[in-house]
């Protein structure tokens, strides 16, 4: 079977997107070695230039002549004839968006992370969200099968673009398997030094936004008292929103309590959730949560947002909080740092739930999609 994919995200993206897209190839090369994969695109970064292991049926491609002074264009309009040439039954859009023009005797599937630019419009630019418009209901009006990574997504699909539901698969994503393994303990002391980190330490991952709500876990942190003994670490790409982080922490003199570090590669992040005492994710919207599995599978208690699809990373294992409700969350820091055995019940309730998630069982899922469609 051939099988292409967009492939941008996970030569190029850092976050969310591009983590998907490299758990859903990697897995399919090392469980499905027998099809043949054709990755398309614009650009490669260093960083993940060779994430694919440079597995002899993977197949990269990218834009020649011309089409390298447009690649955006390429992306969107001039893949089609690249796809019949390389023979390709069935495409994957694996960041919201399908190519326009594609053949329809290639079978097509997309998978729609989230629908947060339609459920919190004040957070992005209108001509950004006007493309997006386009892009998904393009995406999901073509594809011959919708992956959601969560059943929010589902429900939001159905609700703001009239989907029929059985056009709809869930399907889950782990993180990446380096969070499976536990860190040698040189490792773990390397890493340490290297970043600084202090002997014990409330975690938070992902870029700083005001939907992130890192800013919430700031005045919770503070208000539970905790600034003198647990100090936060936050991960995550800086913005303008870091500026007023860092106002509130030179405002109430906690400058030496929290430390913000830089991108992390991939490979020393799992040694920064293990060295963590508490892991914090206090988002208000998200499409799933890799971080929060993350760190259930780190062995690192979690506490994250009631709502949403929280519950669907966390499940029982994690404890919920109203992300806009500091006292809540100052409660739940007291109450974790406190109890020794419920950090305890908390470690292994996540270890035991973050095994439904293994790429065994979700990539699976994924390729059983793949036959269906092509059988059909």
């Amino acid at each position: 079977m051939q099988i292409g994919f967009d492939a941008k995200r996970a030569f190029t993206n850092t976050s969310g997107l591009g983590n998907y897209s490299r758990f859903v190839i990697a897995g399919l090369l090392r469980l499905f070695p027998e099809n043949y994969y054709y990755l398309f695109t614009p650009k490669l970064l260093d960083t993940f230039k060779h994430f694919h292991g440079l597995a002899a049926h993977a197949h990269l491609r990218q834009p020649q002549g011309i089409n390298q002074v447009f690649t955006g264009l390429w992306r969107s309009f001039g893949l089609s004839s690249h796809l019949l040439k390389d023979g390709i039954k069935l495409f994957h859009g694996l960041s919201n968006e399908l190519p326009y023009g594609i053949s329809r005797d290639i079978k097509t599937v997309v998978t729609i992370h989230d629908l947060i630019f339609i459920r919190y419009p004040k957070l992005y630019k209108p001509i950004d969200r006007l493309i997006y418009l386009q892009k998904f209901k393009y995406a999901c009006q073509r594809a011959d099968k919708i992956i959601a990574i969560s059943e929010q997504t589902k429900v939001d699909l159905v609700h703001y673009f009239k989907i029929k539901p059985e056009k709809i698969a869930v399907v889950y994503q782990d993180c990446d398997p380096l969070f499976h393994r536990k860190v040698p303990t040189a490792d773990l002391t390397n890493i340490k030094q290297k970043y600084s980190l202090p002997d014990k330490y409330i975690l938070c991952v992902g870029t700083h936004e005001p939907r992130k709500n890192q800013m919430q876990l700031l005045k919770a942190w503070h208000q539970a008292g905790l600034a003198a003994s647990l100090p936060v670490v936050f991960v995550g790409r800086q913005t303008s929103y870091t500026q007023e982080l860092k106002q509130y922490i030179q405002r109430h003199q906690l400058a030496g309590q929290v430390l913000f570090l830089p991108y992390i590669p991939t490979a020393e992040l799992p040694a920064i959730y293990q060295l963590a005492s508490l892991f914090v994710y206090t988002s208000v919207f998200e499409g799933f949560g890799i971080p929060v599995l993350e760190a259930l599978n780190s062995g690192v208690p979690v506490i994250t947002s009631k709502g949403s699809c929280f519950a669907e990373a966390g499940g029982a294992a994690a404890l919920y909080v109203a992300p806009d409700n500091i006292a809540e969350l100052a409660q739940a820091l007291q109450k974790v740092t406190a109890d020794a055995a419920l950090r305890r019940q908390i470690i292994d309730t996540g270890f035991t739930h973050a095994q439904q998630f293994r790429s065994e069982k979700t990539i699976t899922q994924i390729h059983q999609i793949y036959q269906e469609l092509l059988r059909s």
